[in-house]
């Protein structure tokens, strides 16, 4: 009884389907998990339940949300970031990037006698053997040398577990491709040297004069330094046109940002060759100016220390990482401290003069240069709380290196001595005041990197 001719599939009724309600609710919750702070997948949901109940015209206006800004802004940023080095530094001619055929890393020797293996050089070689990069890591001494060859090889065996193909792929027990070494003659003949030591400007340069010694007049030489001058490293050297700033973050073999610092005698072939670097580890190169921290750990500076002046005041750290992890954040700014170790920026600041043996006598405790000033990492670190590697930091974890972070009743109990020691009256805080002033800490001092032209456009400080 009905005619042959098409029929809009738009017009017929939306069928009723067993459970649906029960079954989106599930999904959204799912979703909502798994994409904190992230817009578009739960609007993506919304749209599933219009298209699941209701009729055609309703469900339609959902197309105009589908386009997500922030996946396009993030892909045109990508995009952006290839053709980026010529424009910032306004190079006219073409740059060649050096075909690397063997590569160098020098590894933390402190680090890895005190903590085991530094976290960086574990993961840049790691970076490097995944992307069939042949390289050499030294080390100083043999103790050194055994601890980190064992810790390199328990990851890259991990690493092979997670890829198809297990071991096969990843061919690190040939000498071919990774080999250990405390012989530094063997620098003689490699393309490109990445140091990664601890951050000491001292150390660093006694480095890089000897590699400029030591290595093929054509051999670029790079620094994993976090926040360091490139150009006082590169001053060390016979040869500052090939120094650059390689700053890899941690855990580094995980990260895909590599950013990429010029320095003032820096070279468009250095730039280059960084940025084809970078493609080859499939990471994500943004090349940037010299200043103390960057781009990356400039704009963490203020967003931390406005995380602990909270709980100074009467927050606590879990509570602070809960809202930016709410707001969209992968993970606060107390688990990421955690996370990179709490050493590493206490000394930095021991090597500022912010704090430890050269801080001059009779200076409040709370204040540096005129500006507010918190002990309170550095006081954890006296304690010797450095996070994951040693099991406690801002958190309890189950054992050092765990990775589960629980409150820790004893670092509530020290804050609350804290605050009676220096006479800091508590008060509640809510979580727009939290947001607000973590959050607008990053984009005053992103404001603050732009104007100085320390990067070229927003897309490098995203």
């Amino acid at each position: 009884g009905q005619p042959l001719g098409p029929r809009r599939l738009s017009l017929k009724p939306v069928p009723k389907l067993p459970n649906m309600e029960a079954f989106l609710e599930e999904a959204l919750a799912k979703v909502k998990r798994q994409a904190r702070g992230c817009l578009a997948p739960e609007l993506c949901c919304q749209a599933v339940r219009a298209a699941a109940q209701s009729p055609f015209a309703a469900g339609s206006r959902f197309t105009f949300l589908f386009p997500s800004l922030q996946y396009l802004f993030s892909m045109y940023a990508l995009l952006v970031f290839k053709r980026l080095p010529l424009f910032i530094l306004e190079i006219q001619r073409k740059c060649y990037f050096q075909e690397i055929n063997l590569l160098f890393i020098i590894f933390d020797s402190i680090l890895l006698l005190s903590l085991g293996l530094g976290t960086m050089g574990r993961g840049i070689v790691t970076s490097l053997v995944k992307a069939n990069i042949p390289l050499v890591a030294l080390e100083q001494d043999l103790e050194n040398l055994n601890k980190g060859r064992k810790a390199v090889m328990l990851l890259l065996e991990r690493e092979a577990m997670k890829m198809e193909g297990g071991a096969q792929i990843l061919d690190f027990h040939n000498p071919a491709c990774l080999q250990f070494t405390v012989d530094f003659d063997l620098l003689r003949d490699v393309d490109l040297v990445i140091e990664a030591v601890f951050e000491n400007m001292a150390l660093k340069k006694e480095i890089f004069h000897k590699l400029s010694k030591i290595c093929k007049p054509g051999a670029l030489l790079c620094t994993n330094t976090s926040a360091l001058n490139i150009d006082e490293i590169a001053s060390a050297t016979n040869r500052p046109q090939q120094v650059i700033g390689t700053h890899f973050f941690s855990p580094a073999h995980v990260m895909r940002l590599l950013e990429i610092i010029y320095g003032r005698h820096t070279s468009p072939t250095a730039i280059a060759t960084a940025m084809q670097l970078a493609t080859a580890l499939k990471k994500v190169g943004v090349v940037v100016g010299n200043c103390f921290g960057f781009v990356g750990n400039r704009m963490m500076f203020p967003y931390v220390q406005q995380a602990v002046f909270l709980l100074e005041e009467g927050s606590r750290p879990d509570a602070v990482d809960q809202v930016l992890e709410d707001f969209g954040f992968k993970i606060g700014p107390f688990r990421m401290s955690d996370l990179a170790g709490l050493d590493v920026g206490w000394r930095s600041r021991k090597d500022q003069g912010l704090t430890g043996p050269s801080l001059p006598a009779g200076t409040p405790a709370r204040q540096r240069h005129g500006q507010r000033y918190s002990p309170l990492p550095d006081l954890l670190c006296e304690h010797g709380r450095f996070g994951q590697k040693t099991g406690k930091g801002w958190y309890l974890y189950e054992k050092a290196g765990g990775r589960t972070a629980t409150p820790d009743p004893w670092l509530l109990n020290f804050l609350s001595q804290y605050r009676d020691t220096h006479g800091i009256q508590t008060r509640f805080i809510d979580q727009e005041e939290i947001l607000e002033r973590c959050l607008f800490s990053l984009i005053n001092e992103g404001f603050a990197i732009l104007a100085e032209g320390i990067a070229s456009g927003p897309e490098h400080l995203d």
